[in-house]
Order: C-alpha cells, then sequence, then structure tokens
C-alpha cells in the first residue's frame, strides 16, 4: 500500500474541471506531489468567452483564464506543464510530449479533465487555411485576425456557440450561418428559437434547412456548398457541436457510458481503482431525470472537479449531477433554458405538456420594460416541471429561479407558490414564472 505522504497524481487537462481538482487535492494534501499536463499554452482557460474575444468586448485572450499558470504553481503548488500532450496511458504511469521531447511519468491517482472536442463535418475541410473550430482559447485570435481582413464569413451551425460567435462577428461583419435543422439553437423548442430566428434574420444572412455538402478551396477555403447554394467564403466556423474527448481514456480500458463520455459513480470515480474523471469528458446524473447524462457545461465541471479532488484526497464528497441550466444571447436577446425541452421530455418518454406565456418582464408602469416569452414543460403523470425555457428580457433571473426548483424536483404547484419577490424596476408582481405555472394548472386539472 502506498504511504499517505508520499501520494502522485496526474491531472491530464488543464480547464475548468482538472485544475478545480488539482487545487482541491492540494488544499487538502499539501504534501501530495499533483501534476497537471495541458497540451495548450493556458490553464483554468475558459473557452465559453471566446465570443467577447472576438467581439472585442474582452481586450485580451489572457482575460479568458480565470487564473495564469504562475498562480497554481506559486500559490497552490501545482506541477502545471503546458504545451504537454498526453500521448500514452496505461497502469501507473503516462508519456507525454514535452517541448518536443517523450517523457514518462507514474501516478498513484489519476484524472482524466480532457474535456470536449469540436464535432468535424462529414466533408474534407479542416486541411484548408481559413477552417477552424472554436473549441480552443489559442485559435481565438487568428479567428478575430481572419474575420478583420476578410469580407465572408460563414458559419456552420446555430447551438450555443454559432449563435454567440455570429452575435460577436456580425457587428462588423458581413455573416452567413448555414444550419440544417429548421430552426436556430435546435435544442430549444420552437415556440422559442422562432422568437430567436426573427431576431437572426434581421441582423445576419440565416439559412435553415440546409445541408453542407462540401467545403472547397485550393490551399484556402473559397466557398461552402450546400444541398441548395454556395456561398463565397474566407473563413469558416465549424460550429456544429461537440463530443467528449475519451480517446486516452479508452487507451487505458476505462469503461465509456451509453453517452460517449466517461462514465463514472457519484464520487467521480470510473470503472478503474483510483482514476477518476470529471467535466466535459464525464458522464453525471441529470438531476430531473434520474438517469445518466452528458453535461458539458463549465458550472458542472469546476463542481465536478471540486468533488473528485476531494474525493482523491480522502474527504468522501457526492456530486449529485445537474439540471443542465444554460443562457445566452443574441444581441439584446437572452436565451436560456434549465432542465428539458418538450422534444426531450417527449424522446425521454415522458407524457409532457407544456404552456408558452408571453409577459412582461417588468411591471407595466416601468418604460421600457420588456418582454419575456417563457415556456414550461411538466410531466402530466407526476405534475413535476420538467424544464423552462425563455427568451426576451430579464431571462436570467428566471433561469435561475427554475434551476433551483428542478434541482428539487418541483411541481407545478411549487413553481406558482415560490415567492419570487416583486420590484416594479425588476419585476412584476405576477412573475412569467408563476403565470406559467398558473396556466399549466389548466393543462394539468389543478384547481
Amino acid at each position: 500500500m502506498i504511504p499517505e505522504e508520499n501520494v502522485r497524481v496526474v491531472v491530464i487537462g488543464g480547464g475548468a474541471g482538472g485544475m478545480s481538482a488539482a487545487s482541491r487535492i492540494k488544499r487538502l494534501k499539501p504534501e501530495w506531489s499533483v501534476d497537471v499536463f495541458e497540451k495548450t499554452s493556458y490553464v483554468s482557460h475558459a473557452p465559453c468567452g471566446i465570443p467577447f474575444y472576438l467581439s472585442g468586448v474582452v481586450k485580451s485572450v489572457s482575460e479568458l483564464c480565470a487564473y495564469d499558470v504562475n498562480f497554481f504553481k506559486e500559490k497552490r503548488g501545482i506541477n502545471v506543464h503546458l504545451n504537454s500532450e498526453v500521448v500514452e496511458v496505461g497502469e501507473g504511469y503516462v508519456e507525454v510530449i514535452e517541448r518536443g521531447e517523450r517523457k514518462r511519468y507514474e501516478w498513484d491517482r489519476l484524472v482524466f479533465a480532457t474535456g470536449a472536442k469540436g464535432k468535424r463535418l462529414n466533408v474534407k475541410c479542416m486541411e484548408l487555411e481559413g477552417v477552424m473550430c472554436v473549441n480552443s482559447i489559442e485559435k481565438a485570435p487568428i479567428i478575430r485576425e481572419i474575420a478583420r481582413k476578410h469580407d465572408n464569413v460563414v458559419i456552420i451551425g446555430s447551438g450555443y456557440i454559432g449563435v454567440e460567435v455570429a452575435d460577436a462577428i456580425s457587428r462588423f461583419k458581413r455573416v452567413t450561418v448555414i444550419e440544417q435543422n429548421s430552426h436556430p439553437l435546435p435544442e430549444y423548442d420552437e415556440e422559442i428559437s422562432d422568437v430567436l430566428l426573427g431576431e437572426m434574420r434581421q441582423k445576419l444572412d440565416l439559412r435553415l434547412s440546409e445541408k453542407v455538402l462540401a467545403v472547397e478551396g485550393e490551399r484556402r477555403v473559397r466557398k461552402v456548398i450546400t444541398d441548395k447554394d454556395e456561398y463565397r467564403a474566407d473563413l469558416v466556423i465549424l460550429a456544429i457541436g461537440v463530443e467528449p474527448n475519451v480517446e486516452l481514456a479508452r487507451q487505458l480500458g476505462v469503461e465509456i457510458g451509453e453517452t460517449g463520455a466517461i462514465r463514472t459513480d457519484e464520487h467521480l470515480r470510473t470503472s478503474m481503482e483510483n482514476v477518476y474523471a470529471v467535466g466535459d469528458c464525464a458522464e453525471t446524473i441529470n438531476v430531473v431525470t434520474g438517469k445518466r447524462d452528458w453535461i458539458p457545461l463549465a458550472a458542472p465541471a469546476n463542481k465536478m472537479g471540486y468533488v473528485a479532488g476531494s474525493n482523491i484526497a480522502g474527504m468522501e464528497t457526492v456530486f449529485p449531477g445537474a439540471v443542465k441550466s444554460q443562457l445566452t444571447s443574441f444581441y439584446d436577446l437572452e436565451i436560456g433554458k434549465a432542465g428539458l425541452s418538450e422534444k426531450e421530455a417527449l424522446e425521454l418518454g415522458y407524457d409532457a405538456v407544456s404552456v408558452t406565456i408571453s409577459s412582461r418582464s417588468r411591471a407595466k408602469y416601468i418604460p421600457d420594460g420588456g418582454m419575456i416569452t417563457l415556456k414550461m414543460v411538466a410531466d402530466a403523470e407526476s405534475k413535476q416541471v420538467l424544464g423552462v425555457q425563455a427568451i426576451g428580457n430579464g431571462v436570467a433571473k428566471r433561469i435561475y429561479g427554475s434551476a433551483a426548483l428542478l434541482y428539487k424536483r418541483a411541481s407545478v404547484e411549487d413553481f406558482f407558490f415560490a415567492d419570487f419577490p416583486f420590484y416594479p424596476p425588476k419585476s412584476p408582481v405576477w412573475d412569467p414564472l408563476v403565470i406559467a405555472a398558473r396556466n399549466m394548472f389548466r393543462k394539468l386539472g389543478i384547481s
């Protein structure tokens, strides 16, 4: 048995989950050796902030890092290895390409924090200059430079990243967005994405229900061809979604779950002893459904790192899961979702019912009060609220409230009687969430 004072921990990946795990371990076991291997030049990086760098709101890529590497080395005593790619993982060791040299490090505890990677198109295009994925803050300066120098920007995909990058770049360049589905933000129901669709069409060239067949050019990209048209392109940004980065975990023999991410238990342990997984490469529990899910979002990743680090260091802690709370925006529209959409609920077998309301987001006598469209989804049998989506003004606070209630598997009545505060400049006396719950009473036959 390894003496507790000589434990060696290796963390693969220096993003949110990895650095959170490493920091927690050093907090509880400062005498342990903790090595973090990050293949980029940054740790604690936030790819979610890339659109704000592209728009110019954030001036420097370094601002997208919560802390710089020196903080972790000097203040927390973590051995951080930048530009170091783990290429082989075996029982008790990793092999790393570090400054061009292959090195071997041994471990007693291992944490996979390898994150997610951008999905690729089913056409050859990545070898062309000017075709980019928005999956690393190191790529952000290249994208911004090309966008500012050239005129024709094509974004393929309109999920969160696609919408946010389209917002950022369309403020100073002509942008075409190509989406193979009939609506932007395909994870949302149409009552919400219809509102976004109208706003996007005013700001850019939105092409829906089009499938990309080819991305062409000689050395540089020149055009995108779909099943309906072709578009000139100096810059093509792929935003067609992400998938868990699990190649190294497969190499070690760790069990991969049905979602395609690394299967973990509530302590973030994998199927192999002394091996943990956190963040966007790991499965967790969807609190709303109680089932295993893959939730590649920053807030759960940080908490998963904290929990894994606690357990590695001997302090038993459980990660209960997440409700998939999300917020984004497009120009003046706030957009948010917590829990399931109606489409998702039906696919999972729920007897789902829904209501959609449009309401003022402030008291009616406050000038420029703004409107919000909000959809609530519930299970007809249990009366449990399964999800809330909203778009418009004042969305964030409604998603925050919904996330807290969904975490406790709240019923429609719980939403109705929740004591949301009334303050005229910020909320009406009948909050949109309460109005939606009241309307849901009629759908569910609640008096």
